[in-house]
């Protein structure tokens, strides 16, 4: 299983971007917002990767954290959504948008990406709305892929490139709430309704609490 790729780019496609590593070039699909934060051709650039292997295709997904990959896994689970529908749903919605959405059950919010009908939408939502809170609270594990620019060898990237921290405020407020005593369930729904409330994991705490709050 190859789990992770870091190299050059050396091309940026519509659906898929081409990575030179020890002289082999892999293919891998990304939804649109990985590919248009791809850097240039000879630039470094790393993904955590999924393989997809059915009887008629191997190919590779590409994602820029671990908890994207996994929201990908979660989604392909669902009978009827297959790799491309999965990252249409993560391209449209980002990951803290699949979390909200599952966590709140928002059908309507699932429906909004391409190839999503009606049925498949519930069906996503009713199969996965309490699986929800152990990828939330990924989060605050996950790293952001490194992504070198300029004439940075390779193998240097690989040891010490810079890698970003993913915002985990989602996934430390979840952990906080359950630690409080909130159920799991409660405590994701609560996390999803009062997303964007400060930037901070102390903000979405306080806005999650006065929610559940109002709902006892």
């Amino acid at each position: 299983m190859i789990g992770k790729i870091t190299g050059r780019v050396d091309y940026v496609a519509d659906d898929h971007v081409l990575i030179e590593t020890a002289g082999v070039g892999y293919i891998i699909h990304c939804a649109a917002p990985t590919l248009a934060a791809m850097p240039g051709p000879g630039e470094v650039a790393a993904l955590y990767t999924e393989m997809v292997v059915r009887e008629d295709l191997m190919q590779l997904i590409g994602f820029r954290t671990v908890a994207e990959r996994e929201w990908h896994r979660l989604l392909t689970s669902v009978q009827g959504v297959g790799a491309r529908v999965a990252l249409a749903i993560l391209g449209a919605l980002g990951p803290d948008g699949v979390s909200r959405a599952l966590a709140l059950g928002d059908v309507a919010a699932i429906r909004a990406a391409p190839g999503v009908g009606p049925k498949l939408a519930v069906r996503i939502a009713n199969e996965l709305s309490d699986k929800a809170p152990a990828v939330m609270a990924l989060g605050a594990q996950g790293k952001r892929t490194a992504v070198a620019s300029g004439p940075v060898p390779v193998g240097e990237a690989m040891k010490s490139a810079a890698v970003v921290l993913a915002d985990g405020a989602t996934a430390d407020a979840l952990s906080a709430l359950v630690n409080l005593g909130y159920d799991r369930m409660q405590a994701a729904r609560a996390v999803a309704e009062a997303a964007g409330s400060g930037s901070g994991s102390a903000d979405l705490i306080k806005a999650a609490l006065k929610t559940l709050d109002r709902n006892l």
